[in-house]
């Protein structure tokens, strides 16, 4: 698609239409390029399937603009409002909000997990919490040993690293025992890495603080509890552990 928006011919179709006092059809508009009506076809439709130009129907006219007869032809013209195919600068709008936020001093590291949290809740539908149903008491173990992993834990741990696998993070479980959650998710590539390459600190805080939160608004017995930038050389490694008494609840 961003191909397709960069030709040039596309461009020059869509600046013909622009400049013109009203729709055009595809024999004017070759005519003002000085190109084949094909060429300007294949282009307008193409303009149509991107939501920058709107096909129309208009009937023939008399003089005086009454309707008179003949079919009705097929004219193209701009959609108002602002060309969407143009440059963007999101990685400078980044890089200013984040200059920002390090500009809060020793609570920006705060601030940068505290805001990904939040974003990390928007980012997940919460689990249903099933009904209680009476169960059996299991038997006491003589050894003492728990009944073993937590299934919500091991759910809720893959619908993380789903949720990572979307964002673009290439993750990776490591470290889980059988049916249990993993103890690590290792992050194979970084989708903000020029800026993680200038405020690691904040970046990587932003990262914890987003899969906290996911975590958190699952209702999951675990959280993110830390996060190694560059792991190694080209990884990162999130390590999960048990969330604190409490600490469950949808915020």
């Amino acid at each position: 698609m961003a191909a397709a928006q960069g030709s040039p011919r596309r461009r020059d179709v869509l600046d013909v239409l622009r400049s013109a006092a009203g729709p055009l059809g595809v024999a004017e508009t070759a005519e003002r390029i000085g190109v084949h009506p094909n060429t300007v076809r294949f282009h307008l439709d193409a303009l149509v399937a991107e939501g920058r130009v709107e096909r129309r129907t208009e009937e023939p006219r008399r003089a005086g603009r009454r309707p008179g007869p003949g079919r009705p032809r097929t004219v193209y013209a701009p959609r108002p409002g602002m060309d969407r195919a143009g440059v963007r600068g999101y990685h400078l709008l980044a890089r200013m909000l984040l200059g920002e936020l390090a500009s809060r001093g020793p609570g920006a590291r705060d601030a940068a997990v505290s805001t990904g949290r939040t974003w990390g809740r928007t980012l997940v539908q919460p689990q249903p919490q099933p009904q209680p149903q009476p169960q059996p008491q299991p038997l006491a173990s003589s050894s003492g040993a728990s009944s073993g992993p937590s299934p919500a834990a091991a759910d809720s741990a893959d619908r993380l690293v789903a949720l990572l696998g979307e964002l673009g993070f290439d993750p990776v479980s490591e470290g889980g025992g059988r049916d249990g959650p993993p103890r690590r998710i290792r992050l194979r590539h970084c989708p903000f890495l020029e800026l993680a390459e200038e405020q690691g600190e904040l970046v990587c805080s932003l990262h914890l603080g987003l899969m906290q939160g996911a975590l958190a608004a699952l209702g999951a017995p675990l959280t993110a509890s830390g996060l190694d930038p560059f792991a190694t050389a080209d990884s990162c490694l999130a390590h999960l552990a048990a969330a604190p008494a409490g600490a469950r609840a949808v915020e």
